[in-house]
């Protein structure tokens, strides 16, 4: 990657550094962004500790942190971090009403550090 961020929403292209290329790329060019990090997993989990996401105020994103299973809600983490919340460690597990809401069934525990990328 050049380091100009992802014209899409193209998570199997981006992945490891280019997420972060991404990021810096959006920021740099004044776009609010917000970087999310799978801090720990237990279980059958989709993606391995340091998975990252970068997202925009306006939905961009690039990389994944769980395949899908729980990208929606770290994107309005994202978003209300952008918007002046504060960083959060968000917790999705089998037990977790908001993880069956949001499709993480396949037995596991991902958490997900989410802050704004200053």
């Amino acid at each position: 990657m050049t380091g100009r961020p992802a014209a899409a929403n193209d998570t199997t292209a981006i992945t490891g550094d280019d997420v972060l290329a991404a990021a810096l790329g959006w920021r740099d060019a004044g776009t609010g962004v917000a970087l999310a990090t799978v801090v720990s997993t237990w279980g059958s989990a989709p993606r391995l500790p340091g998975a990252q996401m970068a997202v925009t105020a306006d939905g961009r994103f690039a990389g994944s942190v769980s395949g899908g299973c729980v990208e929606g809600a770290v994107i309005e983490a994202a978003q209300a971090c952008i918007g002046g919340a504060p960083p959060r460690l968000m917790d999705f597990s089998i037990g977790d009403d908001q993880a069956w809401a949001v499709g993480l069934a396949c037995g596991g525990r991902l958490e997900v550090w989410v802050e704004r990328l200053d």
